[in-house]
């Protein structure tokens, strides 16, 4: 069996020594009752994974801080990566306000309806005290622009 993983932070999977990802690949053999090779890779880039700009949201909004510069700032990040445009959305009852609403901050383009839109999507949920607040990103990187040789396609 062979595991890839995908990491922004690697040395805090691999742990001291390589002891971490040891005790991960004894826990994966006992369930699959098979030798085992477990990849680790770096994500160079990490501000531009939509799945990681999610986690990094609720956490920051799990421990309580504003919702806004929290928004402002996992945007702001993106787009000083040449990122082509990012959308934020969160959802709930933001600052602990009575009243749900959603607020969202969008900078640069985000084409949802071409097809050849390269459009990263994650969605995950903060559970805070006041209840739980979903998060929707959307990344814009580039158009896949393909060459073909198709008379019906130019």
């Amino acid at each position: 069996v062979v595991v890839n993983i995908h990491s922004a932070r690697p040395g805090i999977v691999i742990g001291k020594k390589g002891v971490d990802i040891e005790k991960i690949r004894r826990k994966v053999e006992k369930i699959s009752n098979s030798e085992t090779t477990i990849n680790i890779t770096e994500i160079r880039k990490p501000e531009t994974v939509p799945e990681i700009i999610v986690s990094t949201i609720s956490s920051q909004l799990e421990k309580r801080a504003s919702f806004r510069r929290v928004l402002k700032r996992a945007v702001s990040s993106a787009m000083k990566l040449r990122v082509d445009g990012i959308r934020v959305n969160v959802k709930g009852r933001l600052g602990g306000a009575e009243i749900a609403r959603t607020e969202w901050y969008k900078e640069g383009r985000v084409p949802l309806h071409t097809m050849r839109a390269n459009v990263r999507y994650a969605m995950g949920t903060a559970r805070t005290m006041w209840g739980a607040i979903g998060i929707k990103v959307w990344v814009y990187l580039k158009d896949n622009i393909h060459k073909t040789n198709n008379k019906l396609a130019q």
